[in-house]
């Protein structure tokens, strides 16, 4: 069945939009990717566009959109939502929020073929965003729920001893436990999260039934969450 969604992330430092196109000859994903510090608001509805150009796509073609929902910046969150929601809402087509922490998690093992996969965004005042992965074929299963901590509380699930951390979060390497830098040889802190990925993990959530109406679909802040709890 042919689709074509479009994907949208500013919830770092980073600015971005992706549009993943299917039909009967594959599946391709054009994207714009920008470091773009408190340049979101102007650079991201021209990524968009661009992106809508090079695919030779209109807006009405639009199946779904879908965009990080978070955790992330607030600012950067806020701006994504509104973009997204008022996109969705124009065109009357449904909206997925995307997890950032997941789609770090896929970009990591699409790169470099990880298996354990520590995802943590920095989350000032002293705290990570984070969640661990297990990826495998590009599937990518929660093994811990997402959670704002502070680094010196981060436990990783299971005996392994294979561990690698992905993003901002890293920076904050030196507050990590013993026993969790032990587990983890490799730490890369410079990745972002990307509407790339997002468009990939959209597609298998549409596909799943799960687009909601535009006024459903909201960021996650997680700040009023601090517990560190194992995915029910």
């Amino acid at each position: 069945m042919p689709l074509h969604l479009l994907a949208l992330d500013a919830s770092s430092s980073a600015c971005s939009a992706a549009l993943l196109r299917q039909d009967d000859s594959g599946t391709e994903c054009l994207a714009r990717f920008e470091m773009t510090p408190r340049a979101h608001t102007r650079r991201l509805l021209p990524m968009v566009d661009e992106v809508l150009a090079e695919a030779q796509v209109t807006p009405s073609q639009l199946d779904a959109v879908a965009f990080g929902r978070g955790p992330g910046s607030f600012t950067g969150l806020r701006i994504a939502a509104g973009a997204a929601q008022g996109l969705a809402f124009g065109l009357d087509c449904p909206l997925l929020g995307i997890s950032t922490l997941e789609a770090l998690a896929l970009q990591a093992h699409r790169r470099y073929h990880l298996r354990h996969v520590v995802t943590a965004l920095d989350a000032r005042m002293g705290e990570i965003y984070a969640a661990t992965w297990h990826c495998l074929k590009d599937t990518i299963t929660p093994m811990s729920a997402e959670a704002v901590l502070a680094p010196e509380a981060l436990r990783l699930p299971g005996d392994e001893t294979d561990w690698v951390g992905v993003g901002s979060g890293f920076s904050l390497w030196d507050r990590f436990t013993v026993d969790v830098q032990l587990s983890m040889p490799q730490h890369l802190g410079d990745l972002e999260p990307r509407a790339e990925e997002m468009a990939w993990l959209a597609a298998r959530d549409f596909a799943a039934g799960l687009g909601q109406s535009a006024h459903l679909v909201q960021p996650v802040y997680l700040r009023n969450d601090v517990a560190w709890k194992k995915p029910a």
